[in-house]
């Protein structure tokens, strides 16, 4: 395991990570951590290793993207002091060149994203140390979908980031593409980009994962 005693954890994101968490910050009282995948792994943290006592923090924000993550970078991540800090962005960088793909002032295609995304994790590893990175996805199993076809690529970034920066990488689209062998996408996602509970159960699962949780402790 990982985390140590006494750790402080952050997780920054959009709407996938925010998942209706309190305000200002999501910690401490019963539901301020939303309803998602953050959640769960404070629950499994506390269920399993209670003797660690560590502190999860959610200030993930609907909407956002990378340049929205670097504006409020400061106050939300470096002034809060966290042991370990996990990033998923990418979701709207891409979603937004789709949906919206007249309004271009809101995309923020492959080049920009790498810069900030990399420009962030070498700012903050010094002052954090811990950090991991967690692709962005999409529920879709045609690979050849245009959105997924996207998404796949700015996953690379993510991981190309995390080799070359010593970070540790989550890759939640390998993680999905495993249920969605079995499951119809919108099974974990009504809109291929908000998971259900089950959704959310997967991204806890590979974050704990990669973070040395033991399944059997306790059992």
């Amino acid at each position: 395991m990982l985390l140590k005693k006494g750790q402080k954890l952050l997780f920054i994101g959009d709407s996938i990570t925010d998942c209706e968490r309190a305000r200002p910050a999501g910690e401490g009282l019963f539901g301020a951590l939303g309803k998602g995948y953050v959640s769960l792994v404070d629950a499994l943290l506390q269920a399993v290793y209670p003797e660690l006592g560590i502190r999860v923090v959610n200030v993930g924000n609907s909407g956002n993207t990378v340049l929205d993550l670097q504006a409020r970078w400061q106050e939300d991540v470096i002034d809060r002091k966290p042991d370990w800090l996990s990033i998923m962005i990418g979701t709207n960088d891409v979603w937004r060149q789709y949906d919206t793909p007249f309004i271009t002032e809101w995309h923020v295609y492959a080049d920009k994203y790498e810069a900030t995304l990399r420009a962030l994790v070498e700012q903050t590893k010094p002052v954090v140390g811990n950090l991991v990175l967690m692709t962005p996805f999409y529920l879709e199993s045609n690979e050849q979908d245009a959105m997924r076809r996207t998404m796949d690529e700015y996953g690379t970034i993510v991981k190309k980031i995390a080799e070359e920066t010593g970070t540790l990488f989550v890759d939640t689209q390998a993680a999905f593409n495993k249920v969605l062998k079995e499951l119809y996408a919108a099974t974990l996602a009504w809109d291929r980009v908000h998971p259900s509970q089950a959704g959310h159960v997967v991204l806890a699962r590979a974050f704990l994962n990669k973070v040395g949780f033991d399944w059997t402790k306790n059992g």
